[in-house]
C-alpha cells in the first residue's frame, strides 16, 4: 500500500493545480483550431505547444531557479532567501518582497537559488535569452515587416485612418484594466494596466515588446490573449459586421485597386 501511494505521490497529476488544468486545456484548444481548423497555424500551433510544455505538472519547463526554490518549500533555503531580503521566511511574503526588489536584487535571489542547486527551465533560459534581451520582438518586427503587402495602403491611401483608429483599441483597454482596479474587481498597477492596453492595437509583437518591460509576470498572459484574439477575427468579425450592416450593403462588390509597382513600394 505504502508502495502504491509513493507511485500515486511521484505521478504528475496528483500535483495537478487548477490553473495548470485550465491552461492545459486552452492549449490543447489552440492546438486543435490550429491543426483541424487551419486558424492561423503560424501563431495558435506554437502557442499551444508552449502552453502544454510551461504547465507539465512538475516539469518546471518555465520556471527560472529560483522559482523551483520556492515551488520546492525547502523550510531551511526559504529561510535563507527570506533573510535576504528581510521578510517573513514563507513563499507568500518573499515573492511580494521580490515584486518590489531592485533588479539587480532579483538576480542576486536568482544566483543564490543556482547555488543552491536548482536551475532554470529550457523554457525559462529561452525567456531570457530571447523576451528579456528583448531580440525576439525585434526579429519578429523584421518578419511581419518583410510579409506585409502595403500595396492596397498604396493604392488606397484613405485606408490609413483606419490603422489609426484601431490606436483608440489601446486607450480603451487601459481605461478597462484601470476600471477594474478601480472597483476591486482585478488589481491591476498603471504600468500593467498599460501593458495591457497594447493588445488593444492587435499587434502582438508590440505587446510582447512593452510587457517585456513594464509588466514581464503578465507576458504570458497577454501574449496569449493577443495572439489568441487576432487569430480568432474570423470567428469574431463575421457576428459584429452582420450586426452592424445590412444584407445590401454586405453584397456591394469592392472594385479592383490599381495596381502598385515594386519600385512604388520600395520608395
Amino acid at each position: 500500500m505504502e508502495s502504491l501511494n509513493a507511485l500515486l505521490q511521484g505521478m504528475g497529476l496528483m500535483h495537478l493545480g487548477a490553473g495548470q488544468a485550465i491552461m492545459l486545456l486552452v492549449s490543447l484548444l489552440l492546438l486543435w483550431l490550429a491543426i483541424a481548423k487551419k486558424f492561423e497555424p503560424l501563431l495558435l500551433l506554437p502557442i499551444g505547444f508552449g502552453g502544454l510544455l510551461s504547465n507539465i505538472p512538475e516539469a518546471g519547463l518555465a520556471l527560472t531557479a529560483l522559482e523551483s526554490l520556492l515551488a520546492h518549500h525547502d523550510a531551511g533555503q526559504l529561510a535563507v532567501i527570506a533573510a535576504k531580503l528581510h521578510c517573513a521566511p514563507d513563499v507568500h511574503a518573499i515573492k511580494e518582497a521580490l515584486a518590489l526588489a531592485l533588479p539587480s536584487v532579483q538576480n542576486q535571489m536568482e544566483n543564490l537559488a543556482v547555488d543552491m542547486g536548482y536551475t532554470p527551465g529550457v523554457l525559462a533560459l529561452f525567456y531570457k535569452v530571447a523576451i528579456g534581451s528583448g531580440v525576439a520582438p525585434l526579429v519578429i518586427f523584421m518578419g511581419v515587416g518583410a510579409m506585409t503587402d502595403f500595396g492596397p495602403l498604396l493604392a488606397n491611401p484613405r485606408t490609413l485612418l483606419l490603422g489609426a483608429a484601431a490606436q483608440f483599441g489601446i486607450f480603451a483597454t487601459v481605461l478597462g484594466a484601470l476600471t477594474l482596479n478601480y472597483f476591486g474587481l482585478i488589481s491591476f498597477t498603471l504600468p500593467q494596466a498599460a501593458a495591457i492596453g497594447i493588445i488593444g492595437g492587435a499587434d502582438g509583437p508590440t505587446a510582447i515588446y512593452l510587457s517585456g518591460k513594464l509588466a514581464p509576470e503578465l507576458l504570458g498572459a497577454i501574449a496569449v490573449a493577443a495572439y489568441s484574439y487576432m487569430a480568432l477575427v474570423p470567428l469574431i468579425q463575421p457576428p459584429i459586421m452582420k450586426a452592424l450592416t445590412t444584407e445590401t450593403e454586405r453584397k456591394i462588390r469592392m472594385v479592383q485597386l490599381r495596381t502598385v509597382s515594386k519600385r512604388e513600394k520600395i520608395l
